[in-house]
């Protein structure tokens, strides 16, 4: 019965939630609620009072997880396996994506060279800009700030505001100095090249 209903959500957000007004909307009265509905029946974990926006795209929804009081912003693209904390604000249009194509075979056409997938973690209360990218395997640590069309290509560390492509640490948020950004980058990456 799970099952069937998955699918009946599934189909349903995609013929009618997806194309509902906005949820800001004077005339959007009721599109967050039934949203909400849908996409609880759609992916594998969601908090209290999540917020799936007019025009979001995630594929099946089997692999993403949602926190309280977390959103998907207006016509954001995103893929599983994808775990969203608490409190994460997403402005529109956004992509993460989870996986990518190889192009180390010559003999084999780009588009057949599928690479694994490879989990995005956005922990909480994060602020996450408009138009921001997010690639495959990327940790976006707690309290951090996403500028807008910001490419992220590597893990943000806590309280960072980054901006940029490839998004760069501007600054943080709890007064840590930005002049060794590059090796407190890499100690919560785990990169030794310090």
């Amino acid at each position: 019965m799970k099952k069937i209903s998955y699918y009946i959500c599934l189909i349903l957000y995609y013929a009618i939630g997806r194309h509902l007004p906005g949820s800001d909307l004077p005339y959007g009265f009721g599109t967050k609620k039934i949203r909400r509905f849908l996409c609880k029946r759609i992916f594998n974990k969601t908090g209290k009072n999540i917020n799936v926006e007019h025009g979001a795209f995630f594929g099946s929804g089997r692999d993403i997880e949602v926190g309280d009081n977390s959103g998907i912003g207006l016509n954001c693209r995103i893929a599983g396996p994808l775990k969203i904390g608490r409190d994460v604000m997403m402005g529109p249009d956004v992509m993460i994506f989870t996986q990518n194509h190889e192009n180390s075979r010559i003999d084999i056409p780009m588009n057949l060279q599928t690479a694994p997938k490879k989990p995005v973690v956005i922990e909480d209360d994060v602020w996450i800009a408009a138009r921001v990218i997010i690639l495959p395997g990327v940790t976006v640590h707690k309290g951090a700030i996403l500028g807008a069309g910001a490419v992220v290509t590597k893990d943000v560390p806590e309280y960072a505001v980054v901006g940029g492509n490839p998004a760069r640490i501007i600054k943080f948020r709890n007064g840590n100095q930005v002049q060794n950004s590059e090796q407190i980058q890499n100690r919560n990456t785990g990169d030794k090249n310090d």
